[in-house]
């Protein structure tokens, strides 16, 4: 079975503090590093030495190991509460602000494209997580494609080129509306 879980914090180093893990580790050549993101919560061989998984993250799957992505997303710190993110998400953004440059350019992750998201005019939570995974290098050639042509292969899973989960898009479509409502409310 293969698992991806991602959980996503103001500052991850915080809940860190907290727990007992082991970081995961890449194999890059004859060379180990840290993960940037990975841990276990299980129990995993650890290279005294390191302080590390003792397996490359990639084959650590293959023998049960469960990773998980503890991911810093320094936006959620701009708010104030949980209660102001749950009622900033209740609300339905205005979508107009996404064929505006100076606005794109305050979003997490797609600050750097908007002339793609100019172009593409996301006009829902599921378009602006399409236009996430365009923005990718593995989904790149829908760039130009309808919203129905691309909704039909932008979620197939590529293994050669890096490329956006459907739920990951989506998550972090949502973390632009947050964000977008937020300028919209004044908050």
């Amino acid at each position: 079975m293969s698992t991806d879980v991602d959980i996503d914090f103001a500052d991850r180093e915080q809940i860190l503090k907290l727990l007992d893990y082991t970081p995961a580790m890449i194999k890059d050549g004859t060379k180990e590093k840290k993960h940037n993101t990975g841990v276990y919560f299980h129990n995993a061989a650890v290279n005294p030495f390191t302080g590390l998984a003792t397996k490359d993250y990639k084959n650590a799957e293959d023998l049960g190991w469960f990773k998980i992505d503890l991911l810093n997303v320094g936006i959620y710190s701009d708010f104030e509460s949980n209660e102001q993110i749950d009622w900033l998400l209740s609300k339905e953004p205005a979508w107009e602000l996404l064929e505006h440059k100076e606005v794109i350019q305050q979003l997490f992750h797609i600050h750097n494209h908007s002339d793609t998201v100019i172009k593409m005019k996301p006009k829902s939570i599921e378009q602006l997580a399409m236009v996430l995974a365009i923005i990718r290098p593995g989904k790149k050639h829908l760039i130009d494609k309808s919203w129905t042509d691309i909704e039909k292969e932008v979620w197939i899973k590529t293994d050669d080129v890096y490329s956006f989960k459907h739920s990951h898009a989506i998550g972090y479509a949502m973390a632009i509306v947050l964000q977008m409502n937020k300028l919209s409310y004044n908050f």
